[in-house]
């Protein structure tokens, strides 16, 4: 069985890190073999110790990250096959696979088994499957697997070559002084073996439908709100049990990664909740979460949990003395920074120790396209902040980059579409679209297109 990996803390030190989703390393066959094996190379040549990922669970046919199929289980389209002994039928199967069933016994068989479902019913969400199927029937659930037990089977099997091959992985940039930077949704799909699984952890009426659904309020940004359609918790069902759902869910992605981001934090202290009876955004309310309850709780049972508070947005004093409270890192983008002010928390001479820094996020343009379509008074207090003169504008986007890694926030993370100079074409995802969207791939000549010697010289200039 794979051994764990003791713990190493990010913030041990200052850090420089880049965010590539596995799913955009270049060839068309699975990500976790040879082609991550050279990013990691390529990062450690640079002296980047930190690679972050989006969740990398498995999707739906959009492909989003963030609204994956399991809570638990890992993305079996980035297995390399070709790397694996034999063929996937042939159950090559040694003393570790045993181990790897018992051990994720309580996610795996519900996910198998949800799989298995699906795939019996293709593009039918769970809560339209036959009734005694969807409500969990025992007998109906027993003679199901009895039918397709090969067919389960074969979900365990490529969960169990996922996880060997994510840890191989794992241990082959940790043998070169990377960690690995994760990313939890705070909610999960409501088409998920999640919600199938533990109904009574979310709020559903008595057929699975959402009696409520996430979103956001309308704000500056979204006039109208924002609708994601995510079943709400019920959080004092969750409470009741110890929060055990969660601290499963944190547990497998602690198994994962070196350090854990979780989104839309500010959800722990409120949420913004919208009924389904009449889904408008503006029709929504803020409800209280389970804050200091719920970490306490998560601490208590993972004292080392590695956990980063995605903090971006407008967020009140409530949420960031809940962070503070629980001395958990947050982040900063310098992109939104300049809008002016300068107590906005995103300027360099605002930045804190503690917290992490990034050029921009999944959701960002890239920093060349985002610097490009700046209005000329906006771009002018740019170059003015930055000290960026007219022939350094040209050198876009190092001069950000440049400035990210000497802020004194102890983490930096920055794109890979920043490093190699891409533009708005190389975006990975425009929030509120549903098209182009994580589709984005690295080029197959990416080590040619960056300086890495002066990238190597920058992370040890400011001392990452």
């Amino acid at each position: 069985m794979t051994q764990a990996l003791p713990p190493v803390s990010v913030f041990s030190r200052r850090r420089a890190g880049v965010l590539l989703h596995p799913t955009a390393l270049p060839g068309s066959h699975g990500k976790l073999g040879e082609s991550a094996r050279r990013f990691v190379d390529w990062l450690a040549a640079a002296g980047v110790t930190v690679w972050q990922t989006l969740p990398i669970g498995p999707t739906h046919p959009d492909l989003s990250p963030y609204q994956s199929l399991s809570a638990h289980a890992g993305n079996p389209e980035l297995i390399d096959f070709r790397e694996l002994p034999g063929k996937l039928e042939s159950r090559e199967i040694d003393d570790a696979w045993p181990q790897f069933l018992a051990s994720h016994s309580h996610w795996l068989d519900d996910y198998a088994l949800f799989m298995a479902i699906r795939a019996r019913y293709p593009g039918t969400a769970w809560p339209d499957w036959p009734d005694p199927l969807r409500r969990r029937d025992s007998s109906a659930l027993a003679e199901f697997s009895r039918a397709n037990e090969s067919a389960i089977e074969q979900v365990k099997y490529e969960q169990f070559l996922f996880h060997r091959q994510w840890h191989a992985l794992r241990q082959y940039a940790r043998d070169r002084g990377v960690l690995m930077f994760g990313d939890i949704p705070i909610f999960v799909a409501h088409d998920s073996a999640d919600v199938w699984a533990n109904p009574e952890q979310f709020k559903l009426d008595a057929n699975g439908q959402p009696l409520a659904v996430a979103g956001v309020p309308p704000d500056y940004f979204s006039p109208d709100g924002q609708h994601w359609g995510n079943p709400l918790y019920n959080w004092q069902a969750m409470a009741r049990d110890g929060y055990r759902w969660w601290l499963s869910r944190l547990a497998s992605q602690r198994e994962k990664f070196d350090l854990l981001r979780i989104d839309h934090f500010r959800g722990l202290q409120a949420f913004w909740e919208i009924p389904a009876s009449d889904p408008r955004p503006v029709n929504g309310y803020w409800v209280p979460g389970p804050g200091d309850d719920f970490l306490s709780a998560c601490f208590r049972e993972l004292p080392d949990l590695p956990l980063v508070a995605e903090n971006l947005g407008i967020i009140g004093d409530d949420v960031e003395q809940l962070r503070h409270r629980f001395r958990l890192p947050g982040m900063t983008v310098l992109q939104f920074g300049f809008d002016g002010s300068p107590g906005n928390p995103h300027l360099l001479h605002n930045h804190r120790a503690e917290d992490l820094v990034y050029t921009g996020t999944h959701d960002n343009d890239t920093t060349l396209g985002w610097y490009h379509s700046l209005d000329e008074r906006t771009r002018q207090h740019v170059n003015h902040y930055l000290r960026i003169t007219g022939e350094e504008a040209a050198q876009m986007p190092w001069p950000i980059i440049q400035a990210a890694m000497g802020s004194v926030s102890g983490l930096v993370v920055v794109p890979v579409q920043d490093l190699l100079g891409l533009g708005s074409d190389a975006r990975f995802n425009t929030p509120g679209t549903i098209e182009n969207n994580w589709i984005w791939q690295l080029p197959e000549h990416y080590q040619e297109l960056v300086d890495i010697a002066r990238l190597r010289e920058t992370v040890q200039l400011y001392g990452r």
